[in-house]
């Protein structure tokens, strides 16, 4: 008794279902290679001297955030939430700043820090 495959009715295929798939496959896709594109600039951006190690350090957070935000707002899927995670998301990175503000401002010579 073999079971004849065309007996079975295929279930019905959503066209639209399937286009927003794609959609979305294609996004995370793009959200990839930009991660890729990302690490290679701060590989290529470590072997640079920019002139001063300030200015490194500034560079290397820019790239870092760009590649925390890709992650954050595309994979976490914060890109599409509401104002609360809005505004938690503002204050961390204000707070985020001016930690990375004191920092540099502390490793500069003639800071209070350096005198003894």
């Amino acid at each position: 008794m073999s079971r004849n495959p065309s007996s079975t009715p295929a279930p019905p295929v959503d066209e639209r279902a399937i286009e927003e798939m794609r959609h979305h496959v294609r996004r995370y896709v793009i959200v990839g290679v930009a991660l890729a594109i990302g690490t290679g600039l701060t590989v290529w951006a470590s072997l640079i001297d920019f002139g001063s190690r300030e200015i490194n350090i500034v560079a290397a957070l820019v790239i870092a955030s760009t590649k925390a935000f890709l992650v954050a707002g595309f994979f976490m899927h914060l890109i599409s939430e509401k104002k609360m995670i809005y505004a938690v998301l503002i204050a961390t990175a204000f707070f985020f700043s001016g930690l990375m503000y004191l920092t540099l401002c502390s490793m500069s010579h003639g800071n209070m820090v350096h005198i003894r």
